[in-house]
């Protein structure tokens, strides 16, 4: 298909464990679609369980893009990962095939979705650790109070527990002198955009989510977070404060009985859910939701394809 209008971008998202990889599936194989990952830790080559990032057989099924594209040691920004996305929506597009952005990384959907640009400061290891050390020693709490009186716009707007943000927000304002909030700007991208919310009742997602990692460590998940610790990647990497990575760690290297790091791993990821579900409530009248629960593929193939009758 060519697009004789604005080009379009099909968005699903949804908090962890709602089933968009599932819908997404059905929905490229229909709509001769292609997958654009809008999750932050499916980036990283190596952690594949715990991502509970798209298999051999269903990357084979549809093509799947922003999907192991760094080592687990590397940490590729924000204005990084949205060039990339952005390139790989227009070439999909020009291919005349239909990008689908999944996913429930809130920053990378506001960044691409809205068109959000970041200020491009180049990191700086030395002070990212010294801030990591402070939230290590001192809490979360502290380095966020930190962040808000430098820049209280960004940290009325960022959880204290979101780490890498708020270490990344305070980076941006020791090495350019000026806060990150003064310097992001909305630039609206070159297509039209329909997103889908997927949502279920709190407490099943909960479940849900609880059953999932469980059927992550019965598939090998400890084993995995041994292999990386093994190949010498610390616990203390960005990309190991992904759910589940660190509290295995813990079990792995510090002794933590087996049943009590799933508990802490259940926990990590019922905060995730309740951090997830704070950004979409901000984002809601951009959002078409639909209940997990009553999910009708058919019907929404139908909404999608009379949407793009319309370019």
């Amino acid at each position: 298909m060519r697009w004789t209008g604005k080009a379009p971008l099909l968005v699903i998202l949804g908090a962890t464990a709602t089933g968009k990889t599932g819908l997404a599936l059905q929905l490229a194989e229909r709509l001769n679609g292609e997958i654009v990952g809008a999750d932050s830790r499916q980036i990283y080559r190596g952690m594949d369980i715990g991502t509970a990032k798209p298999d051999d057989e269903q990357r084979a099924r549809v093509a799947h893009h922003l999907v192991d594209i760094a080592d687990p040691d590397e940490n590729p920004g924000l204005a990084v990962i949205q060039d990339l996305a952005n390139t790989t929506i227009a070439d999909i597009q020009r291919r005349g095939r239909l990008p689908m952005m999944v996913g429930g990384t809130g920053q990378y959907l506001s960044a691409i979705v809205e068109g959000w640009r970041i200020p491009e400061v180049p990191p700086n290891e030395t002070l990212r650790r010294e801030l990591e050390d402070f939230a290590l020693s001192h809490g979360s709490e502290a380095l966020h109070r930190r962040l808000a009186d430098v820049d209280s716009v960004t940290a009325a707007r960022t959880h204290p527990n979101n780490l890498r943000r708020v270490v990344r927000s305070l980076e941006v304002w020791h090495e350019s002198g000026r806060a990150i909030s003064e310097q992001q700007h909305r630039y609206p991208p070159p297509w039209r955009v329909l997103q889908i919310g997927l949502q279920l009742e709190r407490e099943t997602l909960y479940a849900r989510a609880d059953r999932r990692l469980e059927a992550m460590v019965e598939a090998g998940f400890v084993n995995e977070v041994r292999q990386l610790l093994e190949a010498g990647y610390s616990r203390d990497l960005p990309s190991m404060s992904g759910l589940g990575y660190r509290q295995l760690a813990a079990h792995l290297l510090d002794g933590l009985p087996l049943p009590e790091a799933i508990d802490a791993a259940k926990t990590a990821t019922h905060d995730f859910i309740r951090r997830q579900l704070t950004w979409f409530r901000g984002h809601h009248s951009e959002i078409g939701w639909l209940d997990v629960a009553s999910l009708k593929t058919d019907a929404i193939e139908n909404d999608v394809q009379r949407w793009l009758a319309e370019n």
